[in-house]
C-alpha cells in the first residue's frame, strides 16, 4: 500500500516536472499548492534528493529542481525510494526478500504466488509510467 509519505513525494515531483526546467521551486510552495504537511515534505524531499532525484539549492533563488528530466524518471523508482517494496508481503519482493518464519524455506507457499504476481502486476504499471506521463494525467483531469 502506498503510504502518505509515497503519495506526496510523487505530488511533490509531479510538481517539480511542472517547474520550468532549472527553475527552483520552494518547498512552502510545494506544500501549500499540494496540501501537504511542510515539515513532513521538507524530510521527503530529503530522502529524495539522497536518491538522486532532486538537487537542492540554499539561499536566495533556491529551491528543489529535478535531477533528470521527467521523461527519464519511473514512477516505481520513486515509490521504491520511498516506500520501499511494491510487494504486498517481504517473501514476495524481489529487492526487499524477508523470508516468512510459517513458510519452508526451499518451497514458496500459495500466498507468497500470488503475492508475487500482485507485486508484478503493481511494478509493471508503476514502471511503465514517467514522471511526465503522470503529470500529463493530472492535467488531463478536469477541474
Amino acid at each position: 500500500m502506498l503510504t502518505n509519505k509515497g503519495k506526496y513525494g510523487l505530488k511533490a515531483m509531479t510538481h517539480l516536472a511542472g517547474m520550468p526546467m532549472g527553475q527552483p521551486a520552494l518547498v512552502a510552495d510545494i506544500a501549500a499548492v499540494n496540501s501537504i504537511p511542510k515539515k513532513f515534505l521538507d524530510a521527503i524531499l530529503g530522502e529524495l534528493r539522497t536518491a538522486g532525484f532532486v538537487h537542492s539549492k540554499k539561499g536566495r533563488g533556491g529551491g528543489y529542481v529535478l535531477a533528470r528530466a521527467p521523461e527519464a524518471i519511473r514512477v516505481g523508482d520513486i515509490v521504491r525510494a520511498l516506500d520501499g517494496m511494491l510487494a504486498p508481503i517481504g517473501c514476495a519482493s524481489r529487492a526487499f526478500y524477508r523470508r516468512c518464519d510459517d513458510c519452508a524455506p526451499d518451497r514458496p507457499c500459495s500466498v507468497q504466488i500470488v503475492m508475487a504476481q500482485a507485486r508484478d502486476a503493481i511494478a509493471s504499471v508503476l514502471d511503465a509510467c514517467t514522471l511526465a506521463q503522470m503529470r500529463e494525467l493530472g492535467l488531463s483531469i478536469p477541474a
